[in-house]
């Protein structure tokens, strides 16, 4: 079927983002707020706005039940979570489906498998896709985790098998450690996800974070959209995003698609999804998560292929067959820096009233921004203001343009990351394509600014 009304379950920049795409698709798009949003960006674009609780996230952006009640009474076929929120949560998939609104995006039992960090593991194993080294099982106490700690050598990684954003996870480098790790980690799994289950796997020194792009259809067909390149992080959070990777090659980058459309076949999935990888400093690459979702950097994807990665998925919610039987070709490079209200300093929330917003404009320059002048920033929410992305020819141009971009632009009132991004571009080991994920702590990129 085809839809006409298609209700965007998100905030800020990316409800902005899929707002734009459903109506050049034709797709009236209805929004929903908070009372911190009625006068936000998002709101003003829809067709249709609805009010769905209060300021706090839990009150509004995450209440089920508000947000299909709203779907339902606005007569909606089908519903785009976006991306963080519930987009990730299989019971509010199959809650929409039972509501009779299609859910664009995987199916919750694809959600399911791949929910449970411990349980991905064991079915990418079986398909064939390289995982780190480590458990497939939970860690119950801590003399079986020191077994296995000293099988792997140190240093290892405790991780949360639940959830994200590297919470619940610790690296441990001495056998001394391990005990206190395996119960901080399942502590702070508990309070965030309602799961304690914790696991053990090798560290990875210096690697660096390279994810693949995957759609897949009705019909059993699964297409690898390329890389993109996501060593640049903060706290385990994204900062910096290219595509393609300075790292990887051509033989490289079919080996990765291969092993990614092997792991999504072996679920099933249809929709759009992202498997993330480690790669090592010998050219080892390794499965660490799957998305089951659109991603925040999907648009340095679209720079390099000239997709619309939520109009495919539109069409694949729809029934429709792909498009197309392999990637297209890579055409140019693609840099997106993420723009955040925070202190430059310290990396923490700029919370304000944004009093002055100029957003640079030309040549191979995308702005997807989810404020406008006099927007008042609030703590309640992701402090991600906008995403710049830019595109050239050739990387070092791509590099160049984001810096002149970056300088561009001009927002007031509150504190903004962009100086730590301008010192990241203008690193010579950036540059050169020489980084990993401990790039901005080991290059003292905060002390630079």
């Amino acid at each position: 079927m085809q839809f006409r009304k298609v209700l965007v379950a998100n905030r800020g920049e990316v409800a902005c983002r899929v707002i734009a795409t459903l109506r050049r698709m034709g797709i009236v798009p209805v929004a929903i707020y908070s009372d911190a949003d009625v006068e936000a960006r998002h709101v003003k674009q829809a067709e249709e706005a609805y009010h769905v609780g209060g300021s706090p996230v839990g009150e509004s952006y995450l209440n089920r039940e508000a947000i299909i009640s709203v779907g339902r009474s606005a007569g909606v076929d089908a519903l785009h979570p976006g991306y963080g929120l519930l987009s990730e949560q299989p019971d509010f998939a199959a809650a929409c489906e039972g509501a009779g609104i299609a859910f664009i995006g995987p199916s919750s039992r694809a959600m399911r498998a791949m929910a449970s960090k411990l349980q991905a593991r064991r079915l990418m194993q079986e398909a064939g896709v390289p995982i780190v080294p480590g458990a497939t099982t939970a860690c119950i106490d801590v003399a079986e985790g020191e077994s296995l700690a000293a099988e792997l050598g140190y240093p290892v990684l405790v991780k949360a098998s639940g959830g994200g954003g590297g919470i619940g996870m610790q690296i441990v480098r001495q056998p001394g450690e391990l005990a206190a790790a395996l119960e901080s980690c399942r502590r702070l799994a508990e309070r965030y996800f309602g799961d304690a289950t914790v696991y053990i796997e090798k560290y990875i020194e210096r690697p660096r974070h390279i994810e693949i792009q995957v759609l897949g259809d009705r019909f059993g067909r699964v297409v690898a959209v390329h890389e993109r390149e996501c060593s640049i992080q903060r706290r385990h959070q994204k900062v910096i995003e290219e595509a393609p990777s300075p790292a990887v090659g051509a033989a490289l980058r079919a080996r990765m698609a291969e092993s990614a459309v092997r792991g999504a076949a072996a679920i099933g999935y249809t929709n759009a999804g992202t498997l993330e990888f480690v790669l090592d400093e010998r050219g080892n690459y390794y499965f660490m998560e799957m998305n089951t979702r659109l991603q925040v950097e999907h648009p340095v994807t679209e720079s390099i292929t000239g997709l619309d990665l939520v109009a495919a998925q539109v069409r694949l919610a729809e029934g429709e067959p792909l498009a197309f039987d392999g990637a297209p070709p890579i055409r140019g490079h693609a840099i997106e820096c993420r723009i955040y209200a925070e202190d430059p300093k310290r990396l923490l929330p700029s919370p304000g009233k944004i009093l002055r917003l100029r957003l640079p404009r030309g040549e191979g320059i995308r702005v997807d921004h989810g404020v406008d002048e006099g927007y008042v920033v609030t703590p309640h929410y992701d402090p991600l203001l906008a995403k710049l992305i830019v595109w050239a020819e050739m990387r070092p141009d791509a590099i160049a343009r984001a810096i002149a971009a970056l300088q561009q632009t001009e927002i007031d009132g509150i504190k903004t990351n962009i100086p730590v991004l301008v010192a990241i571009l203008r690193h010579p080991d950036f540059a050169a394509g020489n980084y990993d994920t401990e790039f901005i702590g080991s290059q003292n990129i905060l002390a630079s600014i």
